[in-house]
């Protein structure tokens, strides 16, 4: 018989005097765990007020550094939607050719699919409705990725507004500007038409 873990907990506990296994462990640790949180902690003092409005304080950022790391990361995590919808937004164009490819053949000929690294032989009548779903499924992704990727932009956003940010455009953006609006005030000048007599 396993002695009960009584000394790991507090008097208070109640601890049941039958013999544990680890479920029974865990059971009892997660409860007691979630009585913790859901009970309200009474307010000691100033002093422990000022302590933990600073620690609610710390999660916004506090100097430049974290501020441009943070907008950094924000986004990088842009960069990795964009260049995911790119990926899934040419899978779905394979997804099409293919589709289309095979539309037109004989339902009962017979084709080969790369199932998990695994070439295995089919017929067209099983295989387009496989390619026709995972094409729907590609671009429900596609669309649910679009979604997130406006919520970051608008985060990203709020960010900058909240923070004053600004980003200084590289030396080529701004020659590369400035050669446009040249560009575009350039005109052909058409003398006026000489008369020959």
């Amino acid at each position: 018989m396993r002695p009960s873990p009584s000394h790991l907990f507090p008097s208070h506990f109640q601890v049941p005097s039958r013999s544990f296994c680890a479920a029974d462990f865990t059971l009892l640790l997660c409860s007691k765990i979630q009585h913790f949180v859901s009970t309200p902690t009474p307010i000691c003092d100033t002093q422990t007020q000022r302590i933990m409005a600073s620690k609610s304080e710390s999660k916004e950022p506090v100097n430049e550094q974290i501020v441009a790391n943070t907008y950094g990361a924000m986004r990088s995590e842009l960069n990795q939607i964009y260049s995911k919808i790119t990926e899934l937004e040419m899978e779905v164009s394979e997804h099409s050719l293919v589709i289309n490819a095979i539309q037109p053949l004989d339902q009962s000929r017979r084709c080969y699919r790369m199932i998990g690294g695994v070439l295995v032989e089919r017929t067209i009548k099983e295989v387009l409705p496989a390619v026709q779903r995972n094409k729907e499924g590609l671009e429900e992704v596609i669309t649910r990725l679009n979604e997130a990727l406006e919520k970051k932009k608008k985060e990203i956003a709020d960010f900058e507004a909240k923070y004053k940010i600004r980003i200084k455009k590289s030396d080529s953006d701004v020659k590369d500007e400035s050669s446009k609006k040249e560009g575009s005030a350039q005109g052909v000048l058409v003398g006026p038409a000489s008369s020959s007599g």
